[in-house]
């Protein structure tokens, strides 16, 4: 009886022992944005403008639109919601019990001095035999029914893994919502330049045509003795030059187009697009709205925070690691050592047991992954706090970039006018002998150069403006599993 309670007491101390938990880490569950961090802010965010009202062009809409659904990336991200949608359902299930068919067939002889061995001396029922006759012999076992294992959730570890799971889910959803802005904007600044270079190559396609017929000029007057062979050479040479720019600009255009076909999940062709860079293509002015609005539209920054809420979640499942578990096993069935028996009302079994299961010789363990749990609490809090850090910089960072490019357009616009006129004074003053042909090479080299650099201007505010338009959480889409 002593022996008893002695075993007794150790078990129930060593249980007690293992009952202790560690303790709580409190992580902030949001990180604050700053409310003057833009200088001109509005009430009404740009993100809030679907892509297909944001990008006019209708056919920059049907590029974007075969990039949603063609796409490598965006595939591999739907797979990825898929994957922690069915985690999701797995934790879902966990809270309830599990039940299980069992069909079993096996032979056992027992021991003589068992309590099965001394219980199961005949399996025949014979009754003329005295009991120095019955002989232990190997006994068959046949078993057909259920079993069930449910653990009761005491502490709440179930339900946190519950919880860790549905944000992951999100955050995978809001994971291919990021990608598919990314791609949109990426696709559109990818069209615009594709835009520019069309352009660049009219440029110099005009100005080739120019100068060809500066050329004409001076070969007319080289006859007359107005003009010397280094005249006509230096304007040969200023044509092969422009000319060049051509197929350095075809050779863009083509890398461009390969580019825009493989975000589409297509093979190199042509690219249908409008005709030029036009203003109307894009909202004149773009709305900031408040730098709270990031918390809600950026999907990078609603994934982090999804990640955050997931990571104190398995905080919590770690933490009730500490604590014992409870787990009910019941069953019901037939179980008889005669197959012909098996099903006879007296085979019938059922049974239920329950117990409680506590760490005691592994708390090192289980403290090494409550710490590995909160190091990646810590660390799912600093990404969060760095992915909204990045956001308010992207914005204030392009802002300021696109007002200074509009001004920047502006001279350039001046200036490519001032060059323009500065050609066509140079080349009438040649004619009438008031000025050189290098002043008229001069001149042509220099409009060129500002006409391709006004290009690029116009160019950087539409890429700009996409920029702007995707940092503030614009361009994502419903996402549909």
């Amino acid at each position: 009886m002593k022996r008893s309670f002695l075993l007794y007491f150790i078990i129930s101390a060593l249980l007690l022992a293992s009952c202790h938990t560690a303790k709580r880490v409190q992580i902030p569950d949001s990180v604050s944005v700053p409310t003057d961090v833009y200088h001109n802010s509005d009430s009404v965010n740009a993100a809030n403008i679907a892509w297909q009202q944001f990008f006019k062009d209708q056919h920059l809409q049907t590029v974007i639109d075969s990039v949603l659904r063609n796409n490598q990336d965006m595939l591999i991200a739907l797979q990825r919601v898929t994957i922690a949608k069915e985690q999701l359902r797995m934790a879902k299930a966990a809270l309830l019990p599990s039940i299980n068919a069992v069909a079993t067939a096996g032979v056992e002889r027992y021991g003589d001095y068992t309590m099965n061995g001394v219980g199961n001396y005949d399996t025949e029922f014979s009754e003329n035999i005295s009991d120095k006759q019955r002989i232990p012999t190997p006994t068959p076992d046949y078993y057909l029914g259920l079993r069930s294992s449910w653990e009761i959730d005491l502490w709440g570890k179930l339900r946190n893994r519950k919880k860790a799971a549905i944000a992951r889910f999100a955050a995978t959803q809001k994971g291919r919502q990021l990608i598919a802005t990314a791609l949109i904007a990426q696709t559109g600044t990818l069209y615009y330049e594709l835009l520019a270079l069309d352009n660049e190559l009219l440029i110099v396609k005009r100005n080739t045509q120019l100068q060809e017929a500066a050329l004409d000029i001076v070969k007319v007057q080289k006859e007359g003795g107005r003009a010397t062979e280094l005249a006509v050479k230096q304007f040969e040479a200023q044509l092969y030059y422009t000319k060049s720019f051509e197929y350095s600009t075809r050779q863009q255009i083509i890398a461009l187009e390969n580019q825009l076909r493989f975000l589409m999940g297509q093979y190199p062709a042509h690219i249908d697009r409008s005709k030029e860079l036009s203003p109307e293509n894009l909202p004149e002015r773009l709305h900031t709205g408040v730098p709270s609005d990031l918390l809600l539209h950026r999907p990078d920054i609603q994934e982090a925070e999804l990640s955050l809420q997931a990571a104190k979640a398995d905080v919590k499942v770690a933490r009730a690691a500490f604590l014992p578990s409870l787990t009910i096993n019941p069953s019901v069935g037939f179980n008889a050592f005669d197959p012909s028996l098996l099903f006879n009302p007296g085979s019938f079994v059922w049974g239920i047991f329950g117990g409680l299961t506590a760490p005691v010789f592994n708390q090192k363990q289980i403290s090494a992954a409550y710490a590995i749990s909160i190091a990646q609490n810590k660390e799912a809090y600093y990404m969060y706090q760095k992915t909204v850090l990045n956001a308010v910089r992207e914005v204030v960072t392009t802002m300021q970039q696109l007002e200074q490019t509009k001004k920047m357009l502006h001279m350039k616009e001046q200036q490519t006018q001032a060059l323009q006129d500065a050609v066509s004074s140079a080349r009438d003053l040649y004619v009438s002998g008031y000025a050189t042909y290098l002043e008229i090479i001069t001149a042509q080299k220099s409009a060129l150069e500002a006409e391709i650099e006004e290009n690029h201007a116009r160019k950087l505010l539409f890429t700009q403006s996409i920029e702007l338009y995707r940092a503030l959480g614009g361009g994502s889409f419903t996402v549909d599993n």
